[in-house]
């Protein structure tokens, strides 16, 4: 199976280790895959951004921006189109963005079936966090994109009810959360070995990985550490984003300064060894139709894990099974919650070890999510050339 991955992202993080991970699965199961996409992200550090991109963003209206981002289609139509004539792919799968359609356009003049992985409903998201200038342009470009492929991917069914709710069939739908490499985990030290490395020894650490944003909530757990000074509590954020100087300074003012660390970015290959170090590890508030890899570290590390209670979050967790679980709307759970897990090491372990088992449970890994995609791929192929022996033996053009 040769498949052709197609994306437009210009920052290495998340989106990059989703794409850099199913990558790779897609290669252990056999697959031959060829990249269509921006090739400056290959060069950044791990959490950069292109810099060309980022200043257009600071410095271009809106509508403006967005009219470009919809020009690009038609440049990255030009390089889809010479890559499916020199490859032949089998299928196409794609990364989906907003104002991002040249998978589509590719698909029906081709007629190489497009396999689209959707992570968010970007004109919602953006509209809610950056604004949407030109919403009707972007409602179409998501709607042909959507509409337009043969399969999609999302991450959580909390998605993929609302892609369905776009017209899209729910039998043209498959979830795929994020996964884990259980490779990555096999030879990790222990907790206390790994607390020892990070000078953490003796403390009960509270963990975090990823972009610190306000709407995190992380405030709250300064908060709780300054009341409880008996716990020993120590806040370990591995990673770096807007939140961390205002998070800095109100440590400063609780008087807990020496008992977080702010790790700034780590490279993806030392994060699982930073994760093993958490004894509570914290997924605070969550966008309601996400699959956060955070999540999938937490549980691959066998930790203790507090979290939301909301309808994407109880796809992976279940109170008191394998994590305990908070109303968003009642913050003061979450501590209680935090606080019930520092003070009970047997629940802690016992959620750690069905943590790790959730994983081959569920089937969240990166090798379990690439064949989905194969056995798709192969449907879709198989129906493209029923139809092409359909068109011949009626004689349509």
């Amino acid at each position: 199976m040769k498949i052709l991955y197609h994306h437009r992202i210009g920052s290495k993080d998340g989106q990059f280790v989703h794409i850099a991970e199913l990558i790779r699965a897609l290669e252990q199961e056999g697959a031959e895959v060829v990249v269509v996409g921006p090739r400056s992200v290959e060069q950044q550090s791990f959490g950069g951004e292109t810099g060309f991109v980022s200043a257009l963003k600071r410095w271009l209206p809106r509508a403006l921006y967005e009219v470009l981002e919809l020009a690009y289609s038609a440049h990255d139509y030009r390089r889809l189109r010479r890559a499916i004539a020199e490859h032949r792919p089998d299928v196409i799968y794609e990364r989906y963005n907003l104002f991002f359609v040249s998978g589509a356009w590719a698909r029906k003049r081709f007629g190489v079936p497009l396999l689209l992985e959707v992570n968010a409903p970007l004109l919602d998201e953006r509209s809610r966090y950056g604004g949407i200038a030109l919403r009707g342009l972007a409602r179409w470009s998501e709607r042909q994109a959507w509409r337009g492929a043969d399969h999609v991917f999302t991450v959580t069914s909390v998605l993929a009810q609302r892609i369905g709710r776009e017209g899209v069939p729910l039998q043209r739908i498959s979830v795929t959360p994020n996964g884990i490499d259980p490779q990555q985990y096999l030879t990790l030290p222990v907790r206390a070995e790994a607390k020892c490395r990070l000078g953490l020894d003796g403390r009960l650490v509270l963990g975090f990985t990823g972009f610190v944003r306000e709407w995190h909530g992380l405030e709250s757990i300064l908060d709780l550490m300054a009341q409880h000074p008996d716990l020993n509590l120590h806040l370990l954020l591995v990673g770096d984003g807007p939140a961390r100087p205002a998070l800095e300074a109100r440590a400063d003012t609780l008087g807990v300064a020496d008992r977080v660390t702010f790790t700034g970015v780590v490279e993806r290959e030392q994060v699982p060894s930073h994760v093993v170090a958490f004894d509570v590890a914290l997924q605070p508030a969550v966008v309601p139709y996400a699959s956060p890899l955070k999540l999938f570290e937490y549980l691959a590390a066998g930790c203790a894990i507090v979290a939301p209670a909301s309808e994407n979050i109880r796809e992976i967790l279940t109170h008191e099974a394998n994590a305990l679980l908070f109303d968003p709307e009642k913050p003061a759970q979450r501590a209680a919650a935090i606080v019930r897990l520092a003070t009970d090491e047997s629940l802690r372990a016992r959620l750690g070890e069905a943590a790790t088992a959730t994983i081959s449970e569920l089937g969240l890994t990166w090798r379990a999510n690439a064949k989905v995609v194969l056995d798709v791929a192969e449907q879709s192929v198989d129906r493209r050339s029923e139809r092409a022996a359909t068109r011949e033996a009626t004689g349509e053009p």
